[in-house]
């Protein structure tokens, strides 16, 4: 079925409780057979360095953690970029933190380093994986490379992943800002994040609401901005368009 809603720009648009309950019910099927369900999303980027971090935190009397007036980045330390998965199954979460940019295939190389350290030894028989995103940043629904790297990832794994886009002004919905991300965020509060190291301790130091704790690894490839992807190599995915707006809900089988 499809809405009649428009958009002010004119194009049809789902209606965003329409498409939450799709994405509900994708979750729902996948659970219950026990394949994995994972929330995925970009942390916002941090400045490493003796900044100001939001909150407080206890210190001795006297003994105050001085900061930078100033947030201007440190041009030898810079800045960090989490991107997490986050299992809804097993309520537990992975967090790459990237050192140069956020691109599509920062945000699969997340999702792969997850896979290999904590997804397969979950789901060892699973034949598919379902993926929620936001609709737009790194793993946006009309981003080429996110598919073209999440169909390279199908092909290396020998997985189908099926894919579920919140709409726009969504982002909440996704479980990964609520069940992990407000919990990073509230572990590291009045702390300066002094080194990529300490952002790799805290994160990996972060207990959920319900006790599970969450792993972190730094990632320190220098991700290229910018790469174009060819008509030609779309055409050789390996996608199918789920007929409830295939633009936001689809899949890749392995070629």
């Amino acid at each position: 079925m499809q809405s009649n809603r428009k958009g002010r720009d004119g194009s049809h648009h789902p209606d965003r409780n329409e498409q939450f309950e799709f994405i509900n019910a994708s979750a729902e099927e996948f659970l219950e057979r026990g394949w994995p369900v994972i929330s995925v999303d970009t942390k916002k980027k941090e400045l490493i360095g003796p900044f100001k971090n939001a909150g407080r935190e206890w210190q001795k009397k006297g003994e105050p953690v001085e900061v930078n007036m100033h947030d201007f980045p440190d041009p030898e330390l810079g800045k960090v970029i989490p991107y997490g998965v986050y299992d809804i199954g097993r309520n537990e979460g992975w967090v790459s933190v990237g050192v140069s940019h956020d691109t599509a295939q920062f945000a699969v190389e997340a999702i792969r380093r997850w896979w290999r350290q904590m997804g397969r030894r979950a789901y060892p028989t699973a034949p598919e994986m379902l993926l929620t995103a936001d609709g737009g940043g790194s793993n946006g629904s009309r981003v080429r490379l996110w598919k073209l790297e999440l169909q390279r990832l199908a092909d290396e794994l020998g997985l189908r992943l099926n894919v579920r886009h919140f709409p726009p002004g969504t982002s909440k919905w996704n479980k990964i800002e609520h069940r992990m991300f407000c919990h990073i965020t509230e572990n590291w509060r009045g702390r300066p994040l002094i080194s990529r190291l300490a952002v790799v301790e805290l994160i990996a130091a972060t207990r959920t609401a319900q006790g599970s704790s969450l792993h972190a690894e730094l990632d320190e490839t220098d991700y290229e901005t910018g790469k174009a992807v060819s008509e030609e190599q779309m055409r050789s995915l390996a996608i199918e368009r789920c007929d409830f707006h295939g633009e936001w809900n689809y899949s890749l089988s392995p070629r």
